[in-house]
């Protein structure tokens, strides 16, 4: 692979001087910039992986070019082009972040001896954050290289290290528990408490004095005082599951927790401070509840500072490989059970299913594959998921006229018709009228399928 080198120097004749050096010597390729200015638009654009500039040039010179390169892109490798008899200047920039100098003029085998050993540089910088990266991911309870999934993994990478109230939206079973204790391993807070409240199964007139406390005497059979769950995950992170499911009252509450760092215990005339992060979950339409009514409106922008979708199994159907094998090798080992894995048909099954429970549903599969299969390896007759029947051809047209009594060109356009909606209608329904995942599931090209949507009067839009 080239590497991308950029060339900063106001004398066009060096620039070019050394793009005709460097290009046929290493395996890269030059970008050519004549001015301080003129390089920093070039880095907006595009990623490189070592920058040459001169130190002396009019207007910003490389001194000033160094110095706001280091701190907008802190791992880009730079080396400084000086004049000969100005070392002074060239151990300057060493000491101002640059990796190296070169005098000129220069003696070519010199320049690149010394290209090459800043590219390596480079080379190891980003091995070594791309193995910093995998071993977080690795550390991830979540399970996924689809691009869906790098997504919310980039999502996660850039909220866990602040203290920013995080919802985490997704149909049930797409993990949005897992993707809360993710942002809570990799925070600051990763060694203090992980408290989830699961807020439907908490009845709202208890869920109160479990997030909050209570004094003693403040209802019947308060008998003494008890600390809330708020209290208990001082200085750590609190999951709220499904606040969706939440009423008014309680809502409030938690707004005024959020705005001002602090809670009252029921039968307190107090308030105390608390150190909480607040990350909640929903797998309901909050606008929706927010229109009618149901949800305050600036409780949810309070919640959504920063919002993480979850994407549905059926848009992230690559993923179904490594989540099996990960799954079978989680439950045999809870179920004492030795190693097993899938048949090829199984797999081939399992990824044309649509997953309405998503990767729970998948999980349960997995569980019942492993109780009932006999042998290592899981076969169609283990798992509770068959092939869907093939739809028999209706020859019957309408109001009964049989289909054969028509002209030839006739019934075959109808019946490829029936077919195509029948067909197509599916993938599109698996995948919410998304036409680039259907088209993959069909496996055939998205422009292919979009001329056979408009053959046959296909729409999406009501799928989605």
């Amino acid at each position: 692979m080239k590497a991308n080198i950029l060339v900063v120097d106001d004398e066009k004749d060096m620039t070019r001087l050394l793009q005709r050096t460097l290009e046929p010597e290493l395996p890269c390729k030059v970008t050519m910039a004549f001015s301080g200015e003129m390089a920093l638009n070039i880095l907006a654009q595009a990623s490189f992986d070592l920058v040459i500039c001169d130190i002396k040039m009019p207007g910003m010179d490389g001194f000033e070019l160094l110095e706001r390169t280091r701190k907008k892109y802190p791992d880009l490798t730079v080396v400084m082009l000086s004049a000969f008899g100005n070392i002074e200047s060239a151990v300057l920039a060493i000491k101002k972040g640059a990796y190296d100098f070169i005098s000129k003029p220069f003696e070519q085998d010199e320049i690149i001896f010394k290209i090459q050993k800043a590219l390596e540089r480079s080379r190891l910088l980003h091995e070594n954050k791309r193995l910093l990266k995998e071993r977080q991911r690795e550390a991830l309870p979540l399970i996924g290289k689809s691009e869906a999934m790098e997504k919310v993994f980039e999502k996660i990478s850039l909220v866990a290290a602040s203290d920013v109230t995080v919802l985490i939206t997704g149909e049930s079973g797409t993990g949005k528990d897992l993707t809360a204790r993710s942002i809570h391993s990799l925070s600051p807070r990763k060694d203090k408490s992980f408290i989830p409240v699961n807020c439907p199964t908490i009845p709202e007139h208890i869920l109160e004095s479990e997030l909050f406390g209570y004094k003693k005497g403040a209802f019947t059979n308060a008998y003494r005082d008890k600390a809330g769950l708020f209290q208990a995950a001082d200085k750590g992170t609190i999951f709220l599951d499904e606040i969706g499911d939440i009423g008014p009252s309680i809502q409030t509450k938690l707004l005024r927790v959020i705005q001002e760092k602090e809670i009252k215990p029921l039968g307190d005339t107090r308030a105390e401070t608390v150190d909480v992060r607040i990350i909640a979950s929903t797998n309901q339409n909050l606008k929706e509840k927010i229109a009618q009514k149901e949800f305050r409106e600036d409780f949810f922008y309070r919640l959504s500072v920063i919002s993480i979708e979850l994407p549905p199994l059926r848009d992230r159907i690559t993923d179904i490989p490594i989540l099996c094998e990960a799954l079978l090798a989680k439950q045999c080992e809870k179920m004492n059970k030795p190693p097993k894995t899938i048949s090829g048909e199984v797999l081939d099954l399992l990824m044309k299913q649509p997953w309405i429970g998503n990767v729970r549903e998948l999980e349960n599969v997995l569980i019942h594959g492993i109780l009932y299969s006999k042998e290592n390896t899981i076969s169609l007759s283990d798992i509770p998921v068959k092939e869907a029947p093939h739809k028999k051809i209706n020859f019957m047209g309408e109001e009964g006229i049989p289909v054969t009594s028509l002209p030839y060109r006739e019934a075959k356009e109808k019946l490829l018709y029936e077919f195509n909606h029948d067909y197509i209608g599916a993938k599109l329904s698996m995948t919410q009228g998304n036409v680039t995942q259907a088209a993959k599931l069909c496996h055939m090209d998205r422009q292919a399928l979009q001329q056979i949507m408009r053959r046959y009067g296909l729409d999406p839009g009501p799928f989605r």
